[in-house]
């Protein structure tokens, strides 16, 4: 299985999930707010990945990898901190009161 594969359901769960949240208050805004943290997150993710990859931390088999690298992390690495992005805004969105009140979970 390649790490393209495994980062399918991440996506389509935080697509679900922010598409969930349309109706609820703020979706702009806090769409806005989730690409900041978005660019902030990969930024960081392309930095520090860098490092611990050419520091020899780690290693992924290529034949597990899409084979497109920004440096020397593959691009599957940088699924994650953009589902975190969204998904994590967009689930304590509903988990919280339609009211604007605390989270009920």
């Amino acid at each position: 299985m390649t790490y393209a594969l495994i980062v399918v359901p991440f996506l389509l769960t935080t697509v679900a999930v922010t598409l969930a949240t349309v109706r609820r208050p703020a979706f702009g805004r806090r769409m806005a707010a989730s690409a900041i943290a978005a660019v902030v997150l990969v930024a960081l993710t392309a930095v520090f990945d860098n490092v611990m990859i050419a520091a020899g931390l780690f290693t992924y088999p290529a034949e597990h990898l899409s084979g497109v690298r920004i440096g020397l992390a593959p691009l599957e690495d940088f699924s994650y901190p953009l589902c975190a992005a969204f998904l994590v805004p967009a689930v304590f969105t509903l988990l919280t009161r339609r009211n604007g009140g605390e989270a009920t979970a």
